[in-house]
């Protein structure tokens, strides 16, 4: 069974979503502090927008949290600030709660909840919760096993704009395709035509 590498596909994938180019404001001010390593300015500076509600914000406390930038490590922390985010529908919080339940960091290992928050931002477009999705469809943890959904998520995946998640989406897909019935695969072609973001 295939896990993808979490560290490295969490850090490269959630570091530039979450603290990439913007324009000025508080929020973009955060941003810079922490892309300059001046972890504990953009602590400073994100935790009053994230306590006032800034769903952006309470993802990017969330990734401090749970990588020790500007505080030590604090997974329940970490959690606590993505959940703040993912209820408002902020799909990089979704996708980052998946997996902080997927590895049981801040709360216990629950693969249902991983799986459900997932879903979440694999459905608003999120391509690397697209990916996610194909594996836990593919091997049954947190879902049913259903290799129709997975490569239809995989299929999904191999279209982002990021080349590794559309590598690794395009490699599982084909992979999969190989184990699978030709209904199977027709099916799972019809669903990613038909998928549209919710």
């Amino acid at each position: 069974m295939h896990r993808p590498n979490r560290p490295l596909f969490v850090g490269g994938v959630l570091a530039l979503a979450l603290f990439g180019v913007a324009a000025a404001g508080p929020l973009e001010d955060g941003r810079a502090a922490y892309r300059r390593g001046d972890y504990a300015m953009a602590m400073r500076l994100l935790r009053p927008l994230a306590e006032q509600g800034d769903a952006g914000a309470q993802t990017d406390l969330g990734w401090m949290y749970a990588n020790g930038y500007g505080a030590p490590q604090d997974y329940a922390q970490a959690l606590a600030w993505r959940r703040k985010a993912a209820d408002q529908g902020n799909a990089i919080a979704e996708f980052s709660l998946g997996l902080m339940y997927s590895e049981g960091l801040g709360a216990p290992r629950d693969f249902a909840r991983a799986a459900m928050w997932t879903r979440k931002a694999a459905e608003q477009g999120h391509a690397g919760a697209q990916l996610g999705l194909g594996f836990i469809y593919r091997e049954g943890r947190g879902a049913p096993q259903d290799y129709a959904q997975a490569c239809m998520w995989f299929d999904l995946a191999s279209r982002a704009t990021d080349s590794d998640i559309r590598t690794r989406g395009t490699k599982n897909r084909d992979a999969l395709a190989a184990e699978m019935t030709p209904s199977q695969i027709a099916e799972a072609q019809r669903m990613a035509r038909e998928w549209k973001p919710k």
